[in-house]
C-alpha cells in the first residue's frame, strides 16, 4: 500500500499519465542535486528527453509526494530486452526533503518492484562525493566497489513470493486510487478557483 510518513506525505508509483509530473519534479532539483541524480551537469532540453523515454521501457517509478507535488522519485530501469535479469536504479529527492528518511523508503519499494520482476542484481551507481547513496546502499547491505571515482552497488533481490507480489499488487493499487482522487482534488480547486474569479 502507499506508505505514509510522519507529515502526511505518501509514497507510491507513477503512472504513465504522470511523465509530467516527474519531469517537473526533475527539473527542480537543485545543481547539486541534479548532478548526483545524472552523474553530471545536465540540461533542461536533457530532463525533458530523458522522461520521454522513460515509462515506455517499462522503467518502474514510484514518488514521494508532499501536499501532492512530487518531490522524491526511484527509477528502477531493466537493463536489457525482453525479460530483464539486471535493472539500473536510480534516485532523485528535493534538497528540502532529503536526510528524512524518503530515500529508504523509495529504496524498499524499488527492491520489492525488482524482486516481482525477477531482477536477480540491482545496479545503483553514484558519484564518490554522494555520501547520502553511500549511506543508503550500505543500509540496504549493498556491496560497494569504486571504479574510476564512481561507486557502484550491487544488491542481490530476493526471488518473489506470493506475498511480495501481493504487497506491490495492494500498494499499486492505492497509489492509483491516490492518484486519481489527486486529480480529482486538482480539478475541484481549479474550478473553485475559476469560479471565484468570474
Amino acid at each position: 500500500m502507499s506508505e505514509h510518513l510522519a507529515d502526511g506525505s505518501v509514497i507510491r508509483k507513477l503512472w504513465i499519465a504522470e511523465a509530467g509530473r516527474y519531469r517537473d519534479h526533475l527539473l527542480r532539483l537543485d545543481t547539486e542535486s541534479r548532478h548526483s541524480r545524472f552523474g553530471g551537469g545536465v540540461s533542461d532540453d536533457f530532463i525533458e528527453r530523458y522522461v520521454r523515454t522513460t515509462f515506455p521501457l517499462n522503467a518502474a517509478v514510484h514518488g514521494f509526494f508532499a501536499d501532492g507535488v512530487l518531490r522524491g522519485a526511484a527509477e528502477l530501469r531493466p537493463l536489457g530486452p525482453g525479460f530483464a535479469t539486471e535493472a539500473e536504479a536510480a534516485f532523485s529527492v528535493e534538497s528540502p526533503w532529503q536526510s528524512h528518511g524518503v530515500g529508504s523508503i523509495l529504496l524498499g519499494r524499488t527492491l520489492l518492484a525488482a524482486r516481482n520482476r525477477g531482477i536477480k542484481t540491482l545496479h545503483m551507481a553514484c558519484l564518490a562525493n554522494n555520501r547520502r547513496m553511500q549511506e543508503l546502499a550500505r543500509k540496504f547491505a549493498a556491496e560497494l566497489t569504486f571504479d574510476f571515482g564512481s561507486v557502484i552497488g550491487e544488491v542481490e533481490a530476493a526471488r518473489p513470493t506470493p506475498m511480495s507480489v501481493l504487497r506491490e499488487f495492494v500498494a499499486d493499487g492505492c497509489g492509483f486510487a491516490t492518484a486519481v482522487l489527486d486529480v480529482h482534488s486538482r480539478m475541484l480547486t481549479a474550478s473553485i478557483g475559476a469560479a471565484g474569479r468570474r
